[in-house]
């Protein structure tokens, strides 16, 4: 495990940055903490230096010293940014930043979605889909996706993202491929790309997922091939420098942890299967991907929504297929002006693929038993993704004391689940 943090970079600070902001909001540190932790690291620094009798750059015996001195100055700088964040946010909690140029910019593309043909439950599926403009839909729509388990598609996230930088990829790789095209292109990629995440709302997970793709292709660019592990952990730096509190979102949090698990849980499951027919093999990658995903974001979905679909499966597949088509073909539709050649066919197609999404939906969340109720609190999340890690942890080194850990945390988790529903 600590080999693999240390080929990754951006692991260790990225931990020590959640420590200082956690420190920050859930003791009272304050600003006392912002000052104490740079006069700890003098006094260390100076008892380190008086005691080794020579300068610490000299003593490489010395090197875990710099690395407490180093994870120290991240922690409290931190609590610092965490602090200053904290007292700008208004207290009428209103969007500050880029926060209302991007709610502008949303509200002015959902008035194109009433040239649709649609029903307004229809309709305001389209918004979600499309630019993640979710107030208009019906309560009772929203609980058939979130029972279908497929109430991600509704936010806008790496999905969307992924399908859309995607989409511009095959437009602009029809541009000659010389040195100057070939920069130009991804600068055209990179705008087009954050132009979408702004005009979509900068939700926590497109914003997630934006950096990573940005990185993605800047690696690219430069002929060089990224970890997507590290790749992962420096877009949530970059996030959480930007905005502490993006750890407390439920987007951030689902976002980061489905991605993780997509990373390092779908390649297993990926290989339980050889499938080598073309027209299977995609369909199974979607399954695996959907598996992956759900397997650890169960117990947050399970804290905050109390309840798990027992038809995801079933679900995801069908609507993911509809969005991938959709997504584009929608967003290409809102920017076209009307009358142009082509426009009523791309309307027609938009239309269809609305209607096949909603009845998909409406279908599997109207189905009894569908969803199986259970919410969890603190302990038995904590108590869950400790289960969880120990049994992923085993089955990479095989040792028995790991193995009775994580069956420890799951008979607690179990017992703790009897007493309080009792």
């Amino acid at each position: 495990m600590i080999a693999e943090i240390q080929k990754r970079p951006f692991a260790r600070p990225l931990l020590w940055w959640i420590t200082g902001i956690l420190l920050q909001t859930c003791l009272p540190c304050r600003t006392a903490a912002a000052l104490l932790l740079p006069a700890f690291l003098f006094v260390i620094s100076s008892v380190a230096v008086s005691y080794f009798g020579k300068p610490l750059a000299l003593c490489y015996s010395t090197r875990w010293v710099w690395g407490m001195l180093c994870a120290l100055l991240v922690i409290s700088l931190s609590v610092a940014v965490t602090e200053y964040v904290e007292r700008r946010i208004p207290s009428t909690g209103e969007p500050a930043g880029l926060m209302p140029a991007a709610s502008r910019s949303q509200q002015r593309l959902t008035e194109s979605v009433d040239r649709l043909r649609l029903m307004d439950t229809e309709k305001s599926v389209f918004a979600a889909l499309t630019i993640g403009y979710r107030k208009a839909m019906p309560r009772e729509m929203r609980e058939h996706f979130a029972v279908s388990g497929v109430s991600h598609i509704l936010s806008v996230s790496g999905f969307h993202v992924a399908i859309v930088c995607g989409f511009l990829g095959l437009l602009l790789g029809f541009l000659p491929h010389g040195n100057a095209l070939h920069w130009l292109t991804f600068l055209l990629q990179i705008g087009l790309l954050w132009g979408y995440v702004l005009v979509t709302g900068l939700a926590a997970a497109s914003v997630r997922s934006a950096l990573m793709l940005s990185f993605y292709l800047a690696g690219r660019a430069v002929r060089q091939t990224a970890d997507a592990y590290n790749t992962l952990a420096a877009a949530a730096f970059c996030m959480l420098a930007y905005n502490p509190f993006y750890l407390f979102d439920i987007g951030f949090q689902l976002s980061y942890i489905s991605v993780w698990f997509i990373l390092y849980l779908q390649p297993v499951l990926q290989r339980l299967i050889s499938v080598r027919n073309p027209l299977l093999a995609q369909p199974w990658s979607w399954i695996t991907v959907t598996l992956a995903a759900q397997t650890g974001t169960a117990f947050l979905c399970l804290h905050y929504f109390g309840y798990f679909s027992l038809v995801f499966l079933f679900a995801n597949v069908p609507v993911m297929l509809y969005s991938v088509l959709l997504i584009p073909a929608g967003l290409l539709w809102l920017l076209l002006p009307d009358g142009m050649p082509g426009y009523a066919l791309l309307q027609l197609a938009v239309e269809k693929l609305t209607c096949y999404t909603v009845d998909t939906v409406d279908l599997f969340g109207s189905l009894s038993g569908a969803a199986y109720p259970l919410r969890f609190d603190t302990v038995s999340l904590s108590a869950g993704y400790a289960m969880l890690f120990l049994a992923l942890l085993y089955l990479s080194n095989r040792r028995p004391r790991i193995l009775l850990a994580s069956l420890s945390a799951l008979l607690f988790l179990l017992l703790y689940s009897l007493a309080t529903t009792q």
